[in-house]
């Protein structure tokens, strides 16, 4: 497949769809007809890079655009195609979710230019082959997503997570600039293949190692990078929020690993420590935050941080045993990493789909004011029961694959000589554990609250199903949850060509495995099949089904919900999200989040009611971003007076101004 082809064929048609994005909103059928354009556009780019991936070989085109040395590359190679497969599929889905979705935008003429320009920077970057061309794709990525944050740009909550974004963008945006810039200071030259031949010195590439996180961490939302996925993530429409969730850190993920593994040469040992310290943290700290949720998105946007934590746990594995010449386990670690960005596409659309579907419904996303929806939304329920099952790592679904992989992964790092890594690895397998542990106990919150139990509110009891394409989506990638958590096989062979890029070697072809077994290093040290484990729970639940009907009474017997003896039909006696996060609160609040809890009761014979409050704070956001906002806001403040001065001061400060030019551009020369 030729890459000017591909590029060429969606950056026309992606254009053409953002021009008539106005014109199309304002029609009665438009915002269909638009997303059903853009899905058949993002089904033709998924097709276009499997058959790249099939096919094999490396397609490298220069267009005489842009730098005036170096034009414009660009590359589609195996790595690329396989993130072009996996961001396609998830735009697929998403547009195929909004043309149901869709029709409750309010204003669609704000969403629809952009979200084909997003769609086109995000399919841009995966293409790019030079520097110039990869950060203007960058940030065509960055601000069309930005405008889609600030569609509801009249609410200030949304004003605000804007802002942020569009900070932390040029942050990111900044530190890839300037590591691209050391990366071609050999020659000057900022084609990604004259990088790949410039040999880094220790210094510089400890740099660049620190900017690439910085730049891609940024995106991705590596902790402390992660200040502004939360918010934004829960401010955009949530078709947006599936794609900047499940697909844009994905394209940051693909960033940091064209960077780090393929332009910057040869790892050092060290370079592990960093990743893996920061993807530890990340896991742990994603997931506690999530658990403190009561807002549904950013509950999703928090276990986001989480699992992107997971996959650069993953790519710091492989970086560790790449450094030592490992090339097998090398290859484990990141088929578990590339895995894993597909599964978290999958999972992570499938749930801000339902989030989306449950606020279309109720009015609200707030946990507090939702329960007892799987009887108004039996089928929303059911797909998000899937993805809460998914994302929290158990079997047969995907979620549990790519993490088992990330588990096996850490088992052979005792063959590792760093004393630093021998420590760190398990520290992190740990870490990981723990975040697994508290993923499936946050979901059993999500789900429960939003669907078990009794309706808090009227919204909560009128609300309806949702639209038929939107299920359709959701059922789409509920059954790609159960595929690639059975037949997992199937997709890591997939994902071989570009683990053999990354890490020198692939895994074994597990399709010629017997039944369907996943045998990731040996039959005698680990497998998994996910078919027999399918098989086993379905047969073990209809076969307890079946022993309980058959010797259970068959009078049918009713009665209120069982509240420690006293019945109450009131659903305010039900637990809240707040009470169910309160026991990790008091275990991690001290540490992490500075957790206090007010209890204020009233003395005896008064009518006032009791009052409980709960306190937490974002450490991270205390120390570092607060401090860095106020200066801001202190220095505006100051320099705002220069706006009020006469004329008379203003040529005094030009003079000055020339004067310090001048004496600067002497002592230079």
């Amino acid at each position: 497949m030729n890459v000017a082809n591909h590029a060429g064929a969606i950056t026309a048609v992606l254009l053409a769809l953002a021009a008539a994005g106005v014109p199309l909103a304002r029609a009665a059928r438009g915002p269909f007809i638009f997303y059903l354009l853009s899905a058949l556009v993002a089904v033709a780019a998924a097709a276009s890079g499997a058959f790249a991936l099939w096919k094999g070989g490396i397609s490298v085109v220069s267009l005489p655009i842009g730098l005036a040395e170096t034009g414009v590359s660009l590359r589609l190679d195996a790595l690329s195609a396989t993130f072009i497969v996996i961001v396609n599929v998830a735009i697929a889905l998403s547009s195929l979710y909004a043309l149901g979705y869709g029709r409750e935008e309010k204003e669609p003429a704000r969403v629809l230019p952009f979200y084909a320009l997003f769609v086109l920077g995000m399919n841009l970057v995966l293409v790019a082959d030079d520097a110039f061309s990869f950060l203007v794709a960058w940030e065509f990525m960055s601000l069309s997503s930005w405008a889609l944050v600030v569609v509801k740009h009249r609410e200030e909550e949304n004003r605000r997570a804007g802002a942020l974004y569009l900070v932390m963008a040029f942050i990111g945006a900044l530190a890839l600039i300037f590591a691209f810039g050391l990366m071609a200071a050999g020659g000057g030259n900022y084609l990604f293949d004259a990088m790949r031949g410039h040999a880094l010195a220790p210094i510089e590439a400890a740099v660049v190692l620190l900017l690439a996180i910085v730049g891609a961490g940024s995106k991705s939302g590596l902790v402390p990078l992660h200040a502004w996925l939360p918010p934004a993530h829960a401010a955009a429409p949530s078709h947006v929020s599936a794609l900047m969730s499940g697909v844009m850190t994905k394209v940051a993920v693909y960033g940091f690993i064209r960077i780090v593994f393929d332009l910057m040469g040869a790892p050092a040992p060290w370079w592990a420590m960093i990743v893996l310290a920061l993807a530890g943290i990340t896991t742990v700290l994603g997931v506690l935050y999530a658990m403190m949720q009561h807002d549904l998105k950013r509950l999703l946007a928090y276990h986001t941080v989480e699992n992107i934590g997971i996959i650069y746990i993953g790519l710091g594995l492989a970086l560790a045993f790449k450094a030592h010449g490992f090339t097998r386990a090398a290859a484990l670690a990141a088929t578990a990493a590339i895995f894993h960005v597909f599964n978290h596409s999958v999972f992570k659309s499938l749930l801000f789909f339902g989030a989306g579907a449950v606020q279309n419904a109720s009015g609200t996303r707030d946990l507090e004011d939702l329960g007892g929806l799987i009887h108004r939304m039996p089928l929303t329920a059911f797909t998000f029961l899937v993805g809460c099952v998914a994302i929290s790592a158990l079997p047969p679904l995907n979620g549990f694959v790519s993490e088992w992989l990330t588990f096996q992964a850490i088992l052979q790092s005792p063959d590792l000589p760093e004393w630093g890594l021998k420590f760190l690895v398990p520290a992190v397998g740990a870490l990981l554990a723990l975040s697994a542990a508290l993923a499936a106990a946050c979901f059993v919150k999500a789900f429960g609250i939003t669907f078990l139990g009794r309706p808090r509110t009227r919204a909560a009891r009128e609300a309806e199903e949702t639209d038929r394409f939107s299920l359709a989506a959701m059922f789409v990638l509920a059954a790609l949850c159960f595929a690639a958590g059975t037949f997992s096989g199937v997709f890591i062979d997939a994902l071989a060509p570009a683990v053999g890029q990354i890490a020198g070697e692939r895994l074994p072809v597990q399709l010629s495995q017997p039944w369907l077994t996943l045998v990731p290093v040996a039959e005698g040290r680990s497998s998994y099949n996910g078919l027999l484990v399918l098989l086993f729970i379905t047969f073990n639940g209809f076969f307890t089904a079946f022993v309980i009907h058959a010797l259970a009474s068959k009078k049918v017997r009713r009665g209120p919900a069982w509240d420690c003896g006293f019945p109450d039909p009131s659903p305010a006696t039900q637990y809240t999200a707040s009470s169910f996060a309160q026991p990790i609160r008091r275990v991690f609040g001290t540490l992490v989040f500075r957790a206090r809890d007010t209890v204020e009761m009233p003395p005896p014979g008064s009518m006032r009611a009791a009052r409980f409050d709960a306190g937490i704070h974002d450490l991270i956001w205390d120390a570092l971003y607060a401090p860095a906002i106020g200066s801001v806001a202190h220095a505006a403040e100051k320099l705002n007076r220069l706006q009020f001065l006469t004329i008379r001061r203003y040529l005094s400060l030009v003079f000055l101004a020339l004067i310090l030019l001048l004496l600067v551009f002497a002592l230079w020369l």
